[in-house]
């Protein structure tokens, strides 16, 4: 069968191609499409653009969006995660694929915004912006407050009206910022920037209820990195009780309200008033009790005597003085009248007169001891030397004699040796018959006739052949 047909023209790759694309791009149910899967595979050059695979138990579906798409995402795209995306398909002509172009991604289950906040989340914590070591505390009094909101709201005036009320005079300084819209963030983080500059030692940063849209500047990643930059503490007051932020985390406390904030930053006055004066009271007691406490000791200390009469007190330590001295000089004088004494008694000894005759005495002694010494040495030692020498001439003979008593040993040994020799029996005109294989021959069994045979004789020996067998000595094989 001719694949070719005349009728017919072949189509290229690329026409086939383009006509496939043609087919699928201009079917109605393909230009919008909701497909439900898991990402895997996510892509994401620098260009922008995101490349992904949607699969699930049996299909895999490749996907691309591109930059425009992918920057209006309010969450992280992760492998693993379970998505609904919107798009259209066509094919994609270099690789002969089809793929779906997608305009719109959201998670599934949890919605876009909320996954968003929770991976920012993480990810912030990981870093430990939101480690309680790093939480400051608030100033008691602070000297100026830095108010970082919206300056047209009404979370503004109600900070203001409970910070004056609670304290008339505080130093209050507005910072205005966008609270929200897409240039909220920046507009907030550059207002927390400002707070030292404006001379504040306390902020508060945050907006009224509203929506999680409206409220979306706060979960921004900028604005959470700025409040902990901040080199005052911040206090974070975004919405009601109900609503929680990122900025709730990375603040330093967080407030329920704006005006709960504007109540923990500003002290009360009255009740700092009534503090210090129930202080000044405290120490106003403490001090007039030091005083009567320092009076009753100084009136003790002025009934003393050694006060009243200095002289009189020290007239007793006087007079010990005085005998401990007296004492003191007596005991010189006699230890200088002993030592006199022993020094007159040591000039009259001999050997101070005369150093050299004791020695010349201890010498003569030294040397009859020495005499005496040697004497008594020979006196011990010449039995000694009596015997040593009558030992010496026995040796000689002892020696020769134990020699003398080896050697006949040895004859009668040798002689034995002889008398058992199995040479000594050959010589008395025995032999010994072996087999060539060395066997001693003992019975005729031993050597069968025509068996060669070697005969052992005192002197040298015999290759003979056995001819017969025979119990006769006097018939031996010849």
């Amino acid at each position: 069968m001719s694949v070719s047909t005349p009728d017919r023209q072949p189509l290229t790759v690329s026409g086939l191609t383009r006509l496939i694309r043609g087919l699928v791009e201009g079917a109605p149910a393909l230009r919008d499409v909701l497909v439900e899967g898991e990402l895997s595979n996510l892509r994401t050059p620098p260009s922008g653009h995101a490349y992904f695979v949607l699969k699930d138990d049996a299909a895999v579906l490749r996907c691309v969006m591109f930059r425009q798409a992918a920057e209006r995402l309010r969450f992280t795209p992760e492998d693993g995660l379970k998505v609904l995306a919107r798009g259209s398909v066509s094919v994609f002509e270099r690789d002969g694929q089809y793929q779906l172009y997608v305009r719109a991604l959201e998670p599934t289950g949890l919605g876009s915004l909320h996954l968003a906040v929770e991976q920012l989340k993480r990810k912030l914590a990981a870093e430990g912006l939101f480690d309680p070591a790093r939480k400051r505390r608030l100033p008691l009094l602070p000297r100026r407050v830095a108010l970082v909101t919206s300056p047209h709201g009404a979370a503004v005036r109600d900070m203001i009206r409970i910070a004056q009320r609670r304290f008339h005079g505080i130093g209050l300084v507005v910072i205005p910022v966008l609270v929200q819209g897409p240039d909220a963030p920046e507009s907030i983080a550059r207002g927390l920037e400002l707070v030292p500059h404006a001379g504040a030692d306390a902020a508060i940063v945050g907006r009224g209820g509203g929506s999680i849209e409206e409220l979306w500047a706060f979960n921004d990643e900028r604005v959470a990195r700025a409040i902990r930059a901040c080199p005052v503490p911040v206090v974070s007051a975004v919405g009601h009780e109900t609503d929680v932020t990122i900025a709730d985390f990375a603040a330093d406390l967080r407030a329920p309200t704006p005006s709960a904030a504007a109540e923990l930053v500003v002290p009360e006055r009255a009740a700092l008033e009534d503090r210090i004066d129930t202080l000044a009271r405290r120490i106003s007691a403490a001090v007039r009790a030091k005083l009567a406490r320092a009076w009753q000791a100084l009136d003790g200390l002025r009934d003393r005597r050694v006060l009243r009469d200095p002289a009189s007190a020290l007239a007793a330590p006087r007079q010990r003085l005085s005998t401990a001295c007296g004492r003191l000089a007596a005991s010189a004088r006699s230890r200088v009248r002993h030592e006199r004494v022993r020094l007159d008694g040591l000039r009259h000894r001999s050997v101070l007169r005369d150093p050299a005759a004791p020695i010349a005495v201890r010498r003569q002694a030294f040397q009859a001891l020495a005499g005496r010494l040697a004497a008594s040495g020979r006196r011990i030692t010449a039995p000694a030397r009596s015997a040593l020498a009558a030992a010496a001439g026995r040796l000689p003979a002892a020696g020769r004699m134990a020699a003398e008593r080896r050697r006949a040993a040895l004859r009668t040994a040798a002689g034995r040796l002889q008398a058992l020799s199995p040479l000594a029996v050959l010589s008395r005109g025995y032999s010994v018959c072996r087999t060539a294989a060395g066997a001693v021959v003992r019975r005729p069994a031993d050597a069968p006739a025509g068996t060669e045979v070697d005969i052992l004789l005192a002197e040298g020996s015999l290759g003979c052949l056995v001819l017969r067998h025979g119990t006769d000595p006097e018939g031996a094989a010849r």
